[in-house]
């Protein structure tokens, strides 16, 4: 009983100060791209897994970002551990990045409910910095005359304690804080970014289930992020929910589960008046997620909420 109320305490005190910065992709659909989050979650459905989603943030806004991600992880052995493979491309403005990582984690059963799992990552970001494409009022700033490319390895960690009702995982998806930039006067890296990412699943009646979700991103020297967001599933056909993203916006969203193997959703998230909401449109994201049944006996038999 304590734990359950430890997790709904974080998921509640993920609403705190954003940043206004971005250097890592933001997904709304955050509760279903967990792997790129924390490495540890790799095969712990239990069956092969596939997901996409694609967000276009901030429409109408010249130069905003664009960013993809598609995951997919499976068991290597059932129940003991898992695999997999991330690939996430971002773009903002002339500045883009692709992270193509692998994952593996190992999972430990403590009781007959719960297990832990922690999962490391390897990955490379290729990045690319196309200033020379740049309108300038000084066309002969040196700083801006050639494009800036770069394929930079790294390393994180995770861990992920879950049962079949909740979760909570600790991870750094890069530990290494590479730099970006070759200009000295356009000094930039990598920052090393913590989450915290928790879950819970209410029944509230036979055909009723209410999911809090939530993430805690904590960047030395930023402000903390975080975000809240709660959905009603219903008959395990439906889900409606609500985001709340710290000082930035608001959103909501909808599901359905298309069959027991294929989920689609979508997203649209409302920019704050008081940062960026004078100047864009809002955002949109949509998700497709399918389940493979490698074997029989990896079908699922009950409903799965994480």
């Amino acid at each position: 009983m304590k734990v359950k109320k430890i997790i709904v305490i974080l998921i509640f005190a993920a609403v705190t100060k954003i940043g206004l910065a971005q250097q890592d992709p933001m997904f709304t659909h955050y509760m279903n791209n967990t792997l790129w989050l924390n490495p540890a979650y790799a095969g712990t459905r239990d069956l092969l897994t596939v997901t996409g989603i694609h967000r276009s943030q901030w429409v109408g806004f010249d130069g905003r970002p664009k960013s993809q991600s598609f995951s997919m992880h499976a068991p290597l052995v059932l129940g003991k551990s898992g695999a997999g493979l991330n690939v996430v491309n971002d773009q903002l403005g002339v500045t883009k990045s692709t992270w193509i990582t692998m994952d593996y984690s190992y999972q430990i059963r403590l009781n007959s409910k719960a297990k832990l799992a922690m999962g490391i990552k390897g990955l490379v970001n290729i990045f690319r910095n196309n200033v020379s494409t740049l309108k300038l009022y000084n066309q002969n700033d040196a700083a801006f005359a050639s494009d800036v490319q770069s394929i930079l390895p790294n390393a994180g960690f995770g861990l992920y304690y879950y049962t079949k009702k909740y979760y909570v995982g600790l991870s750094c998806p890069k530990i290494l804080q590479n730099q970006l930039n070759t200009s000295a006067s356009l000094l930039s890296r990598e920052q090393r970014h913590y989450y915290l990412i928790t879950g819970y699943a209410f029944d509230i009646n036979r055909n009723v289930v209410f999911k809090p979700t939530s993430f805690i991103k904590v960047t030395p020297g930023a402000p903390i992020q975080g975000e809240l967001t709660g959905t009603f599933v219903f008959s395990d056909l439906v889900n409606i929910g609500l985001m709340y993203r710290s000082g930035d916006a608001f959103g909501a969203l909808v599901g359905i589960n298309v069959s027991d193997q294929l989920h689609v959703g979508y997203s649209f998230d409302w920019s704050m008046a008081n940062t960026s909401g004078k100047y864009n449109s809002g955002s949109h994201e949509i998700c497709l997620r399918y389940d493979f049944f490698v074997k029989p006996e990896t079908k699922i038999k009950s409903t799965r909420h994480f």
